[in-house]
């Protein structure tokens, strides 16, 4: 089936293949160098931080929809165990976990998605095997500290969140920046959809999504930005916008630009203080956990002002 004509010339516009060398595996993640991280450390002047990964349960937010996807299954595999004779002797426990790695908060890699047999920078698909990645893993990123800069779509339209199915468009983000963004900048988009979560509708949060459309993968691509993530299931907007064309934006962003994405970050208690101070930057340590040959990564974001 052949790509939608408008797919096929916004993907020529954000192609970043080779822009760092033939055998990059980083992406725009390069546009965080030194200084870039420096700069984000400025940013730190109340101490104040801020988790924003979601709690890993087995009541998180998984619905079935992805095979294999499970919200964590938590065991205990030593209680109080005792190494000693003596019943005041130290004890221990140990537990276990089973879970997706792309179950909750976490990271895209630029393995996660591929088409036409490729992945970022040309790299075969055929390199991804039953034994993971060989290009373009997780694990690659090896540090993710940057600043952070919020997007609150959602209070810029004056609502609690958005429309399921609702286009972020590079017109809203550019609406929603209170700071310019810069080359290397992390940028997370607030949609509100996650209070559905809080609500208990796990099947509205994961069926219908707002989120960003193709048009504002040229804003990511214009301002140079290292990373995105959104506080929705999917990222982009939910359905998407081809019937005929399944998760362009992933394409777009993982395959031709080389840019991770962050899913299912909440951004509320962030949200709220940035909209009481005025203040929409900070330092944000994301690194995902290194899972050796991995497509994705969980990861506990802090943002700190």
């Amino acid at each position: 089936m052949p790509l939608p004509e408008d797919f096929v010339d916004l993907a020529r516009e954000v192609n970043n293949w080779g822009r760092w060398g033939d055998e990059d595996e980083l992406g725009t993640l390069n546009l965080i160098t030194p200084e870039v991280t420096a700069r984000a450390a400025s940013c730190v002047r109340t101490g104040k931080t801020f988790g924003l990964g979601l709690s890993l349960s087995e009541d998180g937010p998984q619905i079935g929809a992805v095979p294999g996807r499970i919200n964590p299954v938590h065991r205990m595999t030593q209680v109080n165990a005792a190494f000693f004779e003596d019943p005041d002797a130290i004890r221990f426990s140990d537990d276990v976990v089973e879970m997706g790695l792309q179950c909750a908060t976490h990271w895209d890699a630029l393995s996660h998605a591929s088409y036409k047999g490729t992945l970022y920078n040309g790299f075969p698909a055929e390199s991804i095997t039953e034994d993971g990645a060989a290009r373009c893993s997780s694990d690659r990123i090896r540090t993710l500290v940057s600043r952070g800069v919020l997007l609150d779509v959602a209070r810029t339209k004056s609502v609690e969140r958005l429309d399921g199915g609702y286009v972020i468009t590079s017109d809203d983000l550019e609406q929603a920046a209170r700071v310019d963004v810069r080359p290397g900048d992390v940028v997370l988009i607030r949609t509100g959809h996650i209070q559905l979560l809080a609500s208990g509708d796990k099947r509205g949060y994961g069926m219908r999504a707002p989120g960003p459309g193709m048009d504002a993968v040229r804003w990511f691509r214009r301002h140079d930005v290292a990373a995105a993530a959104t506080d929705t299931m999917s990222f982009e907007v939910f359905p998407c916008e081809h019937d005929d064309l399944f998760f362009p934006v992933h394409l777009l962003d993982l395959v031709e630009m080389g840019m991770i994405q962050g899913q299912n970050f909440d951004l509320e208690e962030l949200a709220a203080d940035c909209a009481d101070d005025g203040v929409y930057e900070f330092l944000l340590e994301a690194t995902p956990d290194p899972f050796l040959k991995a497509v994705g990564a969980p990861v506990q974001p802090i943002a700190v002002k």
